[in-house]
């Protein structure tokens, strides 16, 4: 494993785990899907790459967006994520198979793989294993190794994350602006960062991949190894508009080291000196200084994004 640090697992990560029904909802509303030409790019690389679409397992689901959106490809779907709460909200939202199947939500973590369910995931079942913005979160090692289980020959997993969020250029006053935004970052949230949160950061670049492992899992093939970056791509997320700054806090509010800052300083939430609201008043600050007037403040943000597709050898 390459970087300092050792990441932690979804079953000990403490902030999403314990989310309640009530922290799955406002998460799946606030939170903007990804765009279908990322969707698409994991499908034609799936298919190119002699992957098949009998069934596909998204570990982390949370309130299920990514295996509702892909599920249509399938024949059979399931979700996993540790939180109760993430997946009552991934239920209440349903979603179909192409054979018109429900998806199937179940209490599971990463490392698992569903193992222990009473109907476990079978061995060489899954055609294809997602996992958004979820992956920093797992211990790559056992994930690796109940993939290489679960996974038929020839099936892929595929690994994203959207990065850092930065302010976009197009926004008024963008860099003093970002110069302020990251200042109150630092001093405020850094503290309450996780190892996950730094593997975002830097697109994955240390993210454990199967053959650098300290025991290598030999049924993945490094040769058909595929990357794909975004930079300050629009075609990431399924929307990227500029948001009002209500949105703004909806949205800034889900992040982890937010939810941990807040758990922290319970007193602040939803008063001037909350972190989310800090960071809303610099924006707006911003905006009035560069000629926007009250009540028309939006904010747009670039996304640095990555997919990586991983095979199991035929």
């Amino acid at each position: 494993m390459s970087g300092s640090f050792s990441t932690p697992t979804l079953s000990t990560e403490k902030t999403f785990t314990f989310y309640s029904q009530e922290q799955g909802n406002a998460y799946a509303q606030a939170r903007p899907d990804y765009h279908p030409t990322l969707y698409q790019t994991i499908i034609d690389h799936h298919l190119d790459s002699n992957g098949q679409l009998e069934t596909i397992l998204d570990v982390g689901c949370g309130p299920g967006n990514v295996v509702r959106a892909l599920s249509s490809h399938f024949n059979y779907a399931i979700g996993l994520d540790p939180s109760e709460g993430m997946l009552t909200t991934a239920r209440s939202l349903g979603g179909t198979t192409s054979a018109s199947g429900l998806i199937r939500y179940e209490v599971s973590t990463a490392e698992d793989l569903g193992t222990t369910l009473p109907q476990p995931i079978l061995d060489e079942s899954v055609d294809l294993i997602t996992a958004a913005n979820a992956a920093h979160w797992f211990d790559m090692s056992l994930f690796w190794a109940s993939a290489a289980r679960v996974l038929k020959p020839g099936g892929s997993v595929a690994l994203w994350t959207s990065g850092r969020n930065r302010i976009h250029s197009s926004v008024p006053n963008a860099a003093a602006m970002q110069s302020a935004l990251d200042e109150i970052e630092e001093r405020h949230l850094r503290p309450f960062f996780e190892p996950g949160n730094l593997l975002t950061r830097s697109r994955y670049v240390d993210l454990p991949l199967p053959w650098a492992l300290e025991q290598p899992i030999p049924e993945f093939d490094e040769s058909a190894f595929f990357r794909k970056d975004w930079d300050v791509a629009e075609d990431f997320f399924a929307f990227q508009p500029e948001v009002n700054m209500d949105v703004f806090e909806k949205i800034t509010s889900t992040a982890s080291p937010v939810t941990r800052w807040r758990e922290a300083h319970p007193d602040a939430v939803g008063t001037e000196k909350d972190v989310v609201r800090m960071l809303r008043r610099v924006i707006e600050r911003h905006l009035h200084e560069a000629g926007v007037e009250k009540g028309k403040e939006k904010v747009k943000g670039a996304i640095h994004g990555v997919i990586l597709i991983v095979k199991k050898k035929i």
